[in-house]
């Protein structure tokens, strides 16, 4: 099996402006947090973030890397609404496609199946399809020519996901309760990128827990970086939590231009190192 391992800095090097990205995750659970800060550190601009969204987006948009973001949502879990990202809508600094999470769903397994659309009742009776007018809908080919949203596939350029465990041809374990939809952004995805807590044999990833955890096929990852609490400051259990200090810190630097400086300057322009050991501080 090829070994797929490289660092951070190679891992983000696969991007380019203007691409498409997919971000696995889950709000702020699971985020490829070390990699964004990679992303915020280069010259890529211009993107457009797909993600069932969280802090990566909040922290892209705050930056101006972001073009348009498309999204079923945009939390912090325990804050409701990213403050960044909202400051970004209002501003109209970011254009936005907003669909239902469902819809959002059926886009990446779409272009994980190669196919152009998929057919749902979702979005049907909502503004899902005012505020999208480029949505269409379908009439069903069978006899009660019931009328679809035509969800299409949402093809990513590139897609970043975060695991706890990899080995190096790439299959990756996530021990947590819920492995989102990960293998689908990376299924979505022309280039595959992952990020893991930690590095191991196969024979190890292949002992460390039940079949199920082991979610990610090496067939779905083109390169693995090992980056040790590189969720963080979102939660990637069971190896940490929610950094929630560290969060609330990240949420009030919205719209206070001087806050925003400090927290960008001391944590995310930091290079790895850098950043390891103000998490080691446990400072906010």
């Amino acid at each position: 099996m090829a070994d797929k391992r490289a660092t951070l800095d190679e891992l983000v090097g696969e991007l380019r402006s203007g691409m498409t990205v997919g971000i696995g995750g889950w709000g702020s659970r699971r985020k490829p947090m070390a990699a964004v800060r990679a992303i915020l550190r280069s010259d890529v601009e211009n993107l457009t973030v797909v993600s069932y969204g969280g802090p990566d987006v909040g922290l892209l948009c705050a930056a101006g890397k972001v073009a348009r973001v498309v999204f079923g949502f945009v939390t912090l879990d325990s804050i409701p609404t990213d403050p960044h990202f909202r400051a970004a809508r209002q501003a109209g600094s970011i254009e936005a496609t907003e669909v239902d999470e469902g819809m959002f769903y059926l886009g990446l397994l779409a272009a994980s199946q190669r196919i152009p659309f998929l057919p749902t009742r979702a979005g049907l009776g909502s503004d899902v399809l005012r505020v999208n007018p480029e949505l269409r809908t379908v009439r069903s080919p069978y006899d009660d020519g019931e009328e679809l949203v035509a969800m299409p596939a949402l093809r990513l350029d590139a897609a970043i996901v975060h695991v706890n465990r990899a080995d190096p041809a790439g299959s990756g374990q996530i021990l947590g309760p819920d492995p989102f939809f990960d293998e689908l952004f990376l299924g979505a995805a022309d280039r595959r990128l992952v990020t893991t807590e930690a590095v191991v044999s196969t024979d190890e990833l292949v002992g460390g827990g039940p079949l199920q955890t082991r979610c990610i096929s090496r067939l779905l990852t083109d390169v693995v970086a090992e980056t040790p609490h590189g969720a963080h400051f979102t939660a990637c259990v069971p190896d940490y939590g929610r950094d929630e200090a560290f969060q609330k810190a990240y949420a009030t630097s919205a719209g206070d231009p001087e806050a925003w400086a400090a927290f960008a300057s001391r944590y995310l322009e930091v290079d790895e190192d850098g950043y390891q050991a103000a998490v080691s501080e446990g400072a906010p």
